[in-house]
């Protein structure tokens, strides 16, 4: 459990700054800095996501500017490089997608973005690109109150994902 024991020991400051590598909402990353120490990991994802699911829509949107849209590598808020690595890492299936199918993306991301007001939101990870293109597609059809929480529940899934990254890459330099 020293993983844990890394992230328990931090400041509140600190703690905050790592946490938000995993999720950019500023009100998600300050609770669970101040809501610790936790004692296990499952702990720790079962406390984010009821957290998580307790914020407002403003914060959900906040969050979702921490991530660049899908195909692109530059978010809409400024965030740490190891957070742009995930990304990165995340969104590999478009690495390698066909010119078209980036073309796609893009002119269907303008589109949910210009529709919903927000930028398209899944968990890419290990997802193809025409799997993403698919998602976005169909996701497009969805009302916006439908959409929000839809974005908000992948938002959920990266956030789970980045917090055992998070907490795995530590033990590496600890």
């Amino acid at each position: 459990m020293h993983h844990l024991l890394w992230l328990n020991s931090l400041t509140a400051e600190d703690a905050a700054r790592e946490l938000r590598q995993c999720c950019g909402s500023r009100r998600w990353a300050e609770q669970m800095s101040n809501d610790r120490p936790y004692s296990t990991l499952e702990s720790l994802i079962t406390h984010a996501d009821q957290l998580w699911w307790s914020l407002t829509p403003d914060d959900w949107l906040e969050a979702f500017l921490s991530h660049p849209k899908i195909g692109e590598k530059k978010a809409g808020d400024k965030v740490s490089v190891q957070s742009q690595q995930w990304s990165g890492l995340e969104q590999a299936g478009v690495s390698s997608a066909p010119q078209d199918t980036v073309n796609s993306l893009a002119e269907l991301n303008r589109a949910y973005e210009e529709k919903f007001g927000f930028i398209f939101i899944i968990c890419a990870t290990g997802k193809t690109s025409e799997e993403m293109l698919a998602a976005l597609n169909e996701r497009l059809a969805n009302d916006s109150d439908t959409e929000l929480r839809l974005a908000a529940a992948e938002q959920a899934k990266i956030m789970e994902l980045r917090l055992k990254k998070l907490l795995t890459q530590v033990l590496f330099v600890l």
